[in-house]
């Protein structure tokens, strides 16, 4: 059975990975891994989410996959001690000195795709060191991608959904060289997703400017995200045990969508398999992913090169922020929401919270005073029936077609 893996940068994040059907979560701490500009989890709170997930008998994994110098190895000296008895499921790293760190406080250790680990030879060494499981470089192929798990002595695991980054497997220094920001350490400021210009030896400037066609960009360093939504019976067959979704700088709504279209998806071609029908690609799935932040869809070197570049957020719709939850009635399933901007009848809304995770709703009732109304304006607390529970001081936003 293959592993879904989904990002939380902070807990209402978690949350909406939780209930969006991941496997396993990961996460990082305050200042030592790869998004450094998340909000992130101290060590005293591990313990809380471990124990979450594995009362619903799912994972949690910790990443520690910046780059490591003398003075950090010592800091995590002194750290994962703890994290073992909070019973961490595996450490994802990408510096080596950290893989026997682990071992020796008997954690297991997954390899980041930091790493760029692309052949068996790479993953019988990480078997003797003791890792047992390696993040594959983002630049395989298919082909090759399958001809690796098929004969690794190790797990592996694969990227399907989210960011992808001009420098190699997420190793770069242009942050670093141009705002002494370092991407290795978690801190990129990312110059590529910016517009720039070539200038020739002779000062003479060439600009690229933006076509009416979208056939050229001066955004020739950002990548389009990934998805591999549409490819789901040959990501299941490749022989990997975990897909991963990026995403741990993202919001909660992002999270949570894209990890109930992959839950939904891998479900569907089990299924499938069970009942030995024909696997049915449902369209709503990458029109759902379309809704939520993204740079235009690539499938990056699965099929050996990606497609041109794209520059921002390409989603559908955005999100307004229109008010905050005041109270929630349990018995009638009912929502108070103070409106600090105009709500209509069927509109769509996202209300988010640090337990409530990401929830989407259509309002279908809407009531003032016990009267049922078709437009709530701004400054009126107004009554929405909202199935599942939500929490007082959640965030409210409506979902507007770009």
């Amino acid at each position: 059975m293959v592993e879904l893996l989904s990002p939380a940068g902070n807990l209402s994040s978690f949350n909406s990975a939780l209930k969006n059907g991941a496997d396993s979560i990961y996460v990082g701490l305050v200042g030592s891994n790869m998004r450094y500009n998340a909000s992130n989890f101290h060590l005293k709170d591990l313990k809380n989410l471990i124990n979450i997930l594995h009362d619903h008998d799912k994972k949690l994994y910790l990443c520690t996959n910046t780059v490591m110098k003398d003075k950090d190895l010592e800091e995590f000296k002194s750290i994962l001690p703890e994290t073992n008895s909070y019973e961490v499921d595996a450490l994802i790293v990408s510096d080596l000195g950290m893989v026997d760190l682990a071992i020796e406080n008997n954690l297991e250790v997954h390899v980041s795709v930091q790493n760029n680990v692309t052949n068996i030879e790479t993953l019988k060494i990480l078997k003797k060191l003791g890792v047992s499981r390696a993040i594959l470089s983002r630049e395989l192929s298919f082909n090759e991608i399958k001809e690796i798990a098929k004969n690794s002595p190790i797990e592996t695991e694969i990227f399907v959904h989210g960011a992808m980054c001009m420098g190699i497997s997420g190793r770069c220094f242009l942050s670093y060289g141009l705002y002494g920001e370092s991407a290795n350490c978690g801190k990129c400021l990312q110059p590529c997703r910016k517009e720039w210009k070539l200038i020739r030896e002779n000062r003479e400037e060439i600009i690229l400017e933006k076509s009416y066609d979208e056939t050229y960009k001066t955004n020739f360093l950002s990548a389009k995200d990934l998805t591999m939504i549409e490819h789901i019976p040959e990501l299941m067959k490749s022989g990997v045990e975990g897909f991963k979704i990026e995403g741990r700088g993202r919001s909660p709504d992002y999270v949570a969508t894209a990890t109930r279209v992959f839950r939904e998806a891998i479900e569907q071609y089990n299924i499938s398999q069970e009942k030995n029908d024909r696997y049915k690609f449902n369209p709503e799935w990458l029109s759902d992913l379309k809704k939520v932040f993204h740079r235009g869809f690539d499938t990056g070197f699965y099929f050996n090169q990606p497609y041109e570049t794209n520059e921002d957020n390409t989603a559908t719709y955005r999100k307004k922020d229109i008010g905050k939850v005041v109270n929630y009635y349990n018995k009638i399933k009912v929502g108070e929401i103070h409106l600090w901007d105009d709500l209509n009848l069927l509109d769509e809304i996202i209300i988010q919270g640090s337990t409530t995770g990401s929830i989407n709703q259509i309002v279908e009732s809407m009531e003032i005073n016990g009267k049922a109304i078709e437009r709530a304006v701004k400054g009126k607390n107004v009554a929405i029936a909202i199935e599942e529970k939500i929490r007082k001081n959640d965030h409210v936003y409506k979902l507007i077609k770009v």
